[in-house]
C-alpha cells in the first residue's frame, strides 16, 4: 500500500498513548481508584484515556459533586506523577521528535505540567517548547479548547494543523477543533481518523521548501 501524504503547517501532539506508553501506570492507579469506589475496574479503564481525571470521574460517578472529583483528581495526579515504573516511549517517538525539532509543533495533553514533565522525562523524550497542559484549559478533551490554544500559540489556523492522538476523547477534540487527525495505536484504529498508524515508526517527516510539513504515513 502506498504511503498516505498529509501536509500541514504545524503539528499538535497528545502525550499518553501517542508519544509515551504510560498504560501500566494508568491502569494501576485507576484500577485502585475504581475498586475503592465500588466500580468495575475493566469498565472504568474503557473511559479513562484522553480525559483529565476529574472528567473521567464525572463520567463514572455522574451523581457525585464535582468538588469531590476535583479533590480526588489532585490525589490521582500526585500518585501518577510519582509512579513512572513502566513508562516508555511509543515505538518511533524518539526519532519522530528529533525529526520535528525545528518544525512548528506543540504538546497538548490532559496531564498537568508536573505529570507531563515526569512522563516525558521517564521516556527520555524532549519536551516541546510550546505545550498546553491541564492548568491552561477550562475544559477537558473531548472539548477542543486545548488544541485551539496550541494552534493559536504557534500562530496557525486550525485547518493548517494536524493532531496526533490515540484516544476517543482526543480524536473527538481534534475533529471539533477543525483539524485533521492521525490516530496512533490500537485505541485509535476503530475511530476513523484521517490516517492511522500502529506506532510512530510508520511516520516519516519531510520539511518542504515553502515551510510546510509533509507527513509520509505508512498505514500498512
Amino acid at each position: 500500500m502506498p504511503a498516505t501524504v498529509l501536509t500541514a503547517r504545524a503539528l499538535l501532539l497528545d502525550m499518553d498513548g501517542t508519544l509515551v506508553n504510560s498504560d501500566a501506570v494508568v491502569e494501576r492507579c485507576w484500577r485502585r481508584w475504581a475498586v475503592e469506589h465500588g466500580l468495575d475496574p475493566e469498565a472504568a479503564l474503557k473511559v479513562v484515556h484522553g480525559r483529565q481525571g476529574y472528567a473521567t470521574m464525572a463520567v463514572l460517578l455522574p451523581d457525585r459533586p464535582m468538588e469531590e472529583n476535583y479533590a480526588d483528581n489532585r490525589v490521582m495526579l500526585a500518585e501518577e506523577t510519582a509512579d513512572v515504573e513502566g513508562v516508555v516511549p511509543i515505538d518511533g517517538a524518539p526519532a519522530f521528535m528529533a525529526a520535528i525539532a525545528e518544525l512548528p509543533h506543540a504538546l497538548v495533553t490532559s496531564a498537568d505540567s508536573a505529570l507531563a514533565t515526569a512522563r516525558m522525562g521517564a521516556a527520555a523524550l524532549r519536551m516541546p517548547a510550546v505545550r498546553v497542559t491541564a492548568e491552561q484549559v477550562g475544559a477537558s478533551k473531548p472539548d477542543p479548547e486545548g488544541f485551539l490554544k496550541g494552534a493559536a500559540e504557534l500562530g496557525f489556523d486550525a485547518a493548517d494543523c494536524i493532531v496526533f492522538e490515540d484516544s476517543e476523547a482526543g480524536i473527538a477534540a481534534g475533529r471539533a477543533a477543525g483539524m485533521r487527525v492521525v490516530g496512533v495505536g490500537p485505541r485509535a484504529a476503530a475511530l476513523a481518523p484521517d490516517a492511522h498508524v500502529a506506532d510512530l515508526t510508520r511516520v516519516r517527516v519531510e520539511a518542504a521548501e515553502n515551510g510546510s510539513i509533509r507527513l509520509h504515513i505508512d498505514e500498512a
